[in-house]
């Protein structure tokens, strides 16, 4: 082990890839307490720090044999590029954090996933809609978009208030056949 202690990294480094499993601990010792520092400064996060440091030495376990001196390099870069990911990941899960605090903080908001099922939804009503016989589809449309009463569209239409009631009663229940489907996904 004191043959160890002088050994530059690099013959760490090659003693490691040879399978001297104590040139590893020797890198570790040397390495691990500069690397925590290093990520608890750009983390302000210690249990993240730790949690870098050890991903990182276990890549360097994992990968031996694809490492190439210098081995403070590669440590380096490991540790960097593990942080700004981790960085990077933060950002977007406060980023979402807030747009969820958003959304309950103002009931009326919506969020981006909530945005697309709507829109798809809507799709879907819209295609139900189109697909019904054409009388019954003017008198749904008059009903549900224009929002006229009965009396309105069977006075526009000269159709009774009761065709109007039964047709628009009978369009509610193919567009609920339809969307079945889609509300038992949902």
């Amino acid at each position: 082990m004191s043959q160890l202690l002088v050994m530059s990294d690099d013959e760490l480094l090659e003693a490691f890839k040879s399978g001297d499993q104590q040139a590893y601990r020797q890198i570790y010792d040397r390495y691990w307490q500069l690397l925590y520092r290093h990520s608890c400064n750009m983390l302000r996060n210690n249990e993240e720090a730790k949690d870098v440091v050890q991903e990182v030495f276990t890549t360097l376990w994992m990968k031996k044999d694809e490492i190439n001196p210098p081995v403070a390099a590669f440590l380096y870069t490991a540790s960097r590029n593990r942080i700004l990911n981790l960085l990077k990941h933060l950002k977007i899960e406060e980023k979402y954090a807030e747009e969820r605090k958003a959304v309950l903080e103002n009931p009326g908001m919506t969020l981006p996933d909530q945005q697309v099922i709507e829109r798809d939804f809507e799709r879907l009503i819209e295609a139900g809609i189109q697909s019904l016989p054409p009388k019954m589809r003017r008198i749904f449309e008059l009903s549900r978009k224009e929002f006229k009463t009965h009396q309105e569209i069977s006075e526009e239409l000269n159709i009774s208030s009761l065709t109007v009631k039964r047709q628009v009663s009978n369009a509610l229940t193919i567009l609920k056949n339809k969307l079945h489907i889609f509300f038992t996904f949902f």
